[in-house]
């Protein structure tokens, strides 16, 4: 695919990721054991969340909208999930969606710089705003899946031992605390152990689930798609009231697109057809038969499946709960994948990313996000308690999202792949038609807690659509006043001011033009440094740029240079590193007697504002509290320069 550029000015960041790094899907593997290898990183990273679904799932399909486990019930239920896990899981994300990759990267800000390059126009703009709306659903979501899946895997407690009831809130808490607390750690040095975990607690589904179905092995008619169709259309108002907890099988299904860039589309397809679909099949249908033969067991089908007495389930609790866990951590990572594109992309305000490891790309840690998503984690616990209350507030963000996605990766495929209307348009309509009856099942939640992921999620867009045009007014703005290059450069050939030794970069938002802080320095302090690099800093519509192809360096007359500097939305700015490169290119530049100028705007509001008043306060205190761009572009702090301007918006 052919890199789209981002509009000329976009001086923005990116998630750091170290410039000698590519991803794990990218690098060379001895044959049949890096296969093995990639694909058991999937297991733990990709599968966690969906892994760990049957936790609740089966146990909410009859408790949540209390349902009678009658063999047509049971049948029905499973039937359902099963074929929910087919429809969403296999056919559309991994045999479909993972084909929509951007240069090897997948998920939803993938899909909106895809959308950019290949549709124009007012639907254009429409698409992007989906785009946008699924990623701010997303952090709706994100708070919502460690929270349910570790007070699942801790309220096993009470089934092991009745007493202990009362301690499932504090022992979750304990543990959420604990997780968020440790993410400035990184997670390099225990990450190569999800993979392994995983496998065991798949294998463990896929054993506990088999004994109960030798047991009854009449559940297996379950997964002739007869039984669930039978149950929705025999029994309406059950059956759709039971989509909102089938859904939640599929819960974590995003995470096959987001993580491709990490394992690549073959492994990830490995895993989950040759592990996590088949333990995830045999453990629900194991859950079914269990009911089937003790109804009684509806309350917590998954550790009362467990054999072995009061022991076993206590080690299974433990196991869960490391399992949750993993798949907690990989939520927790997407927040700070999607932030940190959200950033380079142009939709969020530049803010502190953090690398937590020098070796492992990806590998970063954003406090904001951070300790946002821990207090409304802990919040919800706090006021949900149980995996019951939890439920009633999942699932209606997540399927939103399920469908932004679909729509978004069909357009794709019809405008940028070519492929023919009639193949796309029923694919996309058969989709959707699962999807939005997810949806439309998950807003009979709205008013018992669904509507504060949605909030949650309209909160966040709105913050990313007014920052989105905010900063194009701004730009506008500071563009009105620049000056051409060519002008500026005559301008000197005629008045001669005095010229200092050594090299000036200049921050520049768009080539050819003179910023405002070398305007400032020549009006304030009358003086020229000797060589001049005006530096441009733009975002393309790729994940990543080769060093290569980054810098494109344009000599001009009296020691002025003009450099563009290229980064994908998933690299990493870095200015200084920029001219460094730029000299081994051939760029004669002191980097001891170098020093950057950068701008330190001021906003004010205009008398006409584009944008409605409150909005453009609320533009205003999100670029205050941005990070600094010197700081963002990993520019020395000895070497700064601002040079102060005032704007008006």
């Amino acid at each position: 695919m052919r890199p789209r550029p981002a509009p000329a000015g976009v001086v923005a960041g990116s998630a750091p990721r170290p410039a000698a790094s590519v991803p794990a899907a990218r690098l060379p593997h001895a044959g049949r054991l890096g296969a093995l290898a990639l694909s058991l990183g999937a297991l733990g990273v990709v599968y966690g969340d969906i892994g760990t679904s049957p936790l609740y799932t089966m146990q909410l399909v009859f408790t949540l909208h209390p349902l009678a486990p009658t063999p047509t019930h049971v049948y029905g239920a499973v039937s359902l999930i099963f074929w929910s896990l087919i429809m969403v899981v296999t056919l559309k994300y991994v045999l479909l969606i993972l084909r929509a990759d951007n240069h090897g990267e997948g998920g939803i800000m993938a899909l909106v710089a895809l959308i950019e390059r290949c549709v124009q126009g007012r639907r254009r703009t429409a698409l992007i705003m989906v785009g946008i709306l699924g990623a701010s659903l997303f952090y709706g979501d994100g708070m919502l899946t460690p929270a349910i899946s570790v007070v699942s895997a801790v309220s096993g407690l009470q089934v092991a031992s009745p007493s202990l009831a009362a301690q499932i809130v504090p022992f979750s808490l304990v543990i959420l605390v604990a997780l968020f607390a440790l993410q400035r750690f990184g997670t390099g040095t225990i990450g190569v152990l999800f993979g392994p975990i995983m496998l065991i607690w798949f294998a463990v589904l896929a054993f506990i689930g088999t004994k109960q179905v030798l047991l009854h092995p009449d559940i297996v008619k379950a997964l002739s798609p007869s039984y669930g169709a039978s149950f929705l259309f025999g029994e309406p108002s059950a059956g759709f009231l039971s989509l909102a907890s089938v859904f939640l099988a599929v819960t974590g299904a995003e995470s096959i697109y987001a993580d491709m860039g990490h394992f690549g589309r073959p492994a990830i397809t490995r895993a989950w057809l040759a592990v996590a679909l088949p333990a995830l099949v045999l453990n629900y249908l194991g859950q079914g038969a269990l009911i089937l033969q003790h109804p009684r067991t509806i309350s917590n089908p998954f550790f009362l499946m467990v054999p072995g007495g009061q022991t076993a389930q206590t080690g299974m609790v433990i196991l869960a709960t490391v399992a949750t866990v993993i798949a907690s951590q990989a939520v927790i990572s997407g927040a700070y994948s999607v932030t940190q594109q959200l950033v380079q992309l142009g939709f969020l305000p530049r803010i502190s990313i953090r690398h937590t490891s020098k070796r492992i790309m990806g590998q970063i840690y954003i406090p904001l996000v951070n300790w946002l998503l821990l207090a409304a984690v802990v919040t919800l616990v706090l006021v949900f308690r149980d995996p019951q209350g939890l439920a009633a507030a999942y699932g209606v963000a997540l399927s939103a999202i399920f469908a932004t996605n679909t729509l978004l990766a069909f357009t794709v495929f019809r405008s940028l792949w070519r492929k023919p209307l009639w193949m796309v348009l029923p694919g996309a309509a058969v989709f959707l038609t699962v999807e939005l009856a997810f949806f439309a099942a998950n807003l009979g939640k709205l008013f018992s807690g669904g509507w504060l992921p949605l909030a949650v999620g309209a909160v966040f867009f709105v913050i990313l659509t007014t920052w989105r045009r905010g900063r194009a007014i701004l730009h506008r703005q500071v563009r009105e006043g620049h000056m051409p290059l060519r002008r500026f450069i005559n301008r000197l050939i005629d008045e001669r001011p005095l010229r200092v030794p050594g090299t000036a970069v200049f921050l520049s938002s768009a080539p050819g033009t003179v910023p405002a802080a070398l305007r400032n320095n020549l009006v304030h302090n009358h003086v020229v440094h000797e060589q001049v690099i005006l530096l441009t800093v733009v975002t393309r519509g790729v994940p990543h740029v080769a060093e290569e192809g980054r810098l494109e360096i344009t000599p001009q007359r009296l020691g002025f240079v003009g450099i563009t500097a290229s980064y994908g939305y998933q690299d990493e700015p870095d200015v200084p590193a920029a001219i460094r490169q730029a000299q081994r290119q051939g760029l004669e530049v002191d980097l001891e007697q170098t020093s950057y100028y950068v701008n330190h705007v001021s906003l004010v509001p205009a008398g006409d504002a584009p944008m409605a008043a409150w909005r453009t306060r609320l533009f205003m205190l999100l670029y205050r509290n941005s990070t600094p761009a010197a700081r963002y572009f990993r520019i020395p702090p000895d070497q700064v320069v601002e040079m102060g301007a005032y704007v008006a918006v």
